[in-house]
């Protein structure tokens, strides 16, 4: 049983690109990568890593997600964790026919999450679960706090009760920033 320490997650996103950066909790609790391993104008692939956990059978790390996007950034396909490949279409739904950067996703827990894109100064997306409690959230870096050397200064923040679910949410998160950065 792991120590329950009463706060959310703090992970820290060292670089803030969205296909190439790592999320280490400050309390050394989890840390993630997220990688594109290809890139070329047909496609980009992007693995998401639980770089908390050690290898995997044969030696190979299994990836948390990955994900293929289609040629002029298009979104392509996802895999989570074992789960089968699907469109990223129809693993993150649209909330609303009108607002492509509001969807939900069903996570491993069989539980219906949504991310919201506040775009405020302070907390640029949100993840809420059915029932409207905040789960997770992204901030970008605060014009008041100070930057530190290997550090965008954004932060993915995850409920402490939700850390099974913490790459997921981080692998959803990727293809939300994805969709907004290119208006999708």
């Amino acid at each position: 049983m792991s120590t329950v320490y009463g706060m959310p997650f703090h992970l820290e996103d060292t670089t803030g690109n969205v296909f190439d950066s790592s999320f280490t909790d400050l309390y050394q609790r989890m840390s993630f990568t997220v990688r594109a391993t290809m890139r070329s104008p047909e496609r980009t692939a992007v693995m998401v890593h639980n770089a908390s956990s050690g290898a995997g059978h044969g030696g190979l790390m299994v990836p948390v997600a990955s994900f293929d996007f289609g040629a002029n950034n298009a979104l392509g396909t996802v895999k989570i964790g074992h789960g089968e490949i699907m469109e990223i279409e129809k693993y993150l739904v649209k909330v609303s026919r009108n607002n492509s950067m509001i969807r939900k996703f069903t996570a491993s827990d069989a539980q219906a999450y949504t991310w919201t894109y506040n775009g405020t100064e302070d907390v640029e997306w949100t993840c809420t679960n059915s029932r409207g409690y905040a789960v997770a959230s992204y901030s970008l870096k605060s014009e008041h706090e100070p930057t530190y050397e290997h550090s965008s200064g954004c932060m993915l923040y995850v409920e402490e009760a939700y850390a099974h679910i913490a790459g997921e949410l981080l692998a959803s998160l990727t293809i939300m920033r994805h969709i907004a950065k290119y208006r999708l």
